[in-house]
């Protein structure tokens, strides 16, 4: 299947529940009182995002059942033991962690966008976008005790999410200690990219094997696929910073370089003998300009950085899928492995 057909399917497939997702958002998140401390929460949902993990989370679901995609209600979803849970709770537990990470991501960084809106700090307040966050937490934590799994995996479930949320704080902590350091290691940096990201995709896929009653090497295969397909996505994204255009990137390209944020690409280049630091004299995003980009991604190119990169994720997008082996072969299978390809491959 072509890289555009895998894409199309994908899309497909996230649009269909995205919206579900997006139903069971306003239900389980409504307007209460305060209404400005639930305004600010609901505000990074209502501005969109693909809602990639919870639609991770339902397929694995599905391929676990072996049931066709989108023929369940995800309210009342056939575990594996016969009884029915509410798999679509553990989704929007996993999609309201992901816009907590946000939240607080934009508030450390100072960043004025987010999905093309204003981030909630400046939308609202930085105290406010504190206690939004906040909130998302607690309720994540809450709708992962509602799904009516078996009690003992309901309870590993809750575990799993809050390791989970431990490691990403780890992995954030290592960014901000990264940009203090003279050396960094390309080996230090995927153990970052693995706590800060791609640990969210590994629950996100392992939380509907615990709470589906999937055997323990199941859970463990299904948490390295998305270990391996979030580490992929990150590094795919590093490579896009520089090599796809500023109008279709929606950002200046190569913005992470001129803001010395380290790479894999530019730990490789280092290691390369390259003076990272002199690839691009400006230093504001807004004093770059295209020929600046295309001098230092020639140099990148010229030792191999940057096809490092992509072969790594490639490398990662590959195993993650060899993970799989452990499903059914079935359709949501299918998809699950056609979304790793869709992360280091989507166009712009």
């Amino acid at each position: 299947m072509s890289s555009e057909a895998t894409e199309e399917r994908v899309l497909d497939a996230v649009k269909a529940r995205r919206e579900l997702v997006n139903d069971a958002l306003d239900e389980d998140v409504p307007m209460a009182d305060p209404e400005r401390l639930y305004e600010a929460t609901r505000y990074l949902l209502e501005a969109g995002g693909k809602r990639l993990r919870p639609t991770v989370t339902l397929l694995t679901a599905e391929a676990l059942a072996d049931a066709e995609p989108l023929s369940e209600d995800y309210r009342s979803f056939p575990a594996l033991d016969g009884a029915d849970i509410d798999v679509m709770a553990a989704a929007v537990s996993i999609e309201v962690i992901q816009s907590f990470t946000l939240i607080h991501d934009d508030i450390m960084d100072d960043d004025d966008l987010r999905r093309g809106v204003p981030a909630v700090h400046k939308e609202y307040d930085t105290e406010t976008a504190i206690l939004a966050g906040d909130t998302l937490y607690a309720k994540a934590f809450e709708f992962m005790t509602q799904t009516g799994a078996d009690p003992q995996n309901g309870l590993e479930a809750v575990r799993l999410l809050a390791t989970t949320c431990t490691k990403i704080c780890e992995g954030q902590a290592l960014d901000v200690e990264f940009e203090r350091r003279t050396e960094v290691l390309p080996d230090e940096y995927l153990e970052m990219v693995e706590l800060k990201t791609a640990v969210l995709y590994g629950a996100a896929a392992a939380t509907a094997g615990v709470l589906m009653g999937a055997d323990d090497e199941t859970v463990e295969a299904l948490y390295r696929y998305g270990i391996d397909s979030g580490c992929a996505f990150q590094i795919q994204d590093d490579v896009l910073d520089l090599t796809v255009p500023s109008e279709k990137l929606g950002k200046q390209r190569g913005s992470d370089l001129v803001e010395n944020k380290e790479t894999l690409i530019t730990l490789h280049a280092r290691q390369q003998g390259v003076n990272v630091e002199d690839l691009v004299a400006a230093d504001t995003v807004e004093g770059v300009t295209e020929d600046d980009i295309d001098a230092a991604v020639a140099e990148l190119n010229k030792v191999g950085s940057i096809d490092y990169a992509r072969d790594k994720a490639q490398e990662l997008t590959d195993r993650a899928k060899r993970h799989l082996k452990v499903l059914p072969d079935n359709d949501a299978r299918s998809l699950l492995a056609d979304i790793s390809d869709y992360l280091i491959s989507r166009g712009y």
